[in-house]
């Protein structure tokens, strides 16, 4: 049986942050097979162009964290109808110099929540735009455009019982997405 390692991407650095929290929460869904490890996107400088001949240490460590993982799962909140700088910025790095992107060819998942009613419905459309041009296969079906209310996590930060269900048949079509794209070395 191959082991799979997921990074995960969370576009807030909200210590509540409800995108944090999914994180949590789902990847205790998966396989024995799947192990998670958030990557940190807080640390990194702006990207600038000049930069790329001597990449800062955060960013190297970044790359390296990305290129080690054979799946991506990305969580992002929605910031005025698109995805927070935070993120962009540790997207832009990751994949520079040009030619050296560290994001391409890995299964990757976007997901996303939110107060709103759409959830991450535009974040998620811009971000999916974003990741097609950085070659990365990312799952259609089903689409997560989740709402945060109350009943979502339960008192010990699980998913709560009324959308159990729905969340584990995402995690069942994102472990099939990824073991079907999936490149071991």
């Amino acid at each position: 049986m191959s082991q799979y390692q997921v990074a995960i991407i969370v576009g807030s650095l909200r210590k509540d942050s409800f995108n944090r929290q999914l994180a949590d929460a789902i990847v205790k869904l998966a396989p024995p097979e799947f192990s998670f490890k958030q990557v940190e996107i807080g640390d990194l400088p702006l990207y600038n162009q000049d930069d790329d001949g001597a990449q800062a240490p955060q960013v190297l460590r970044l790359k390296t964290e990305i290129a080690d993982a054979q799946a991506l799962l990305f969580l992002t909140p929605e910031y005025n109808r698109s995805i927070p700088g935070v993120l962009k910025n540790a997207i832009d790095h990751a994949s520079r110099p040009y030619g050296q992107s560290v994001w391409a060819g890995k299964p990757a998942a976007v997901l996303g929540v939110s107060v709103g009613a759409i959830g991450t419905a535009l974040a998620q459309q811009h971000l999916r735009n974003v990741l097609a041009y950085l070659d990365v296969p990312v799952l259609g079906q089903p689409e997560m455009f989740i709402q945060a209310k109350e009943g979502l996590f339960d008192e010990n930060g699980n998913i709560g019982e009324a959308s159990l269900g729905f969340f584990q048949g995402w995690m069942k079509q994102y472990v099939s997405w990824v073991q079907k794209h999936a490149i071991h070395a």
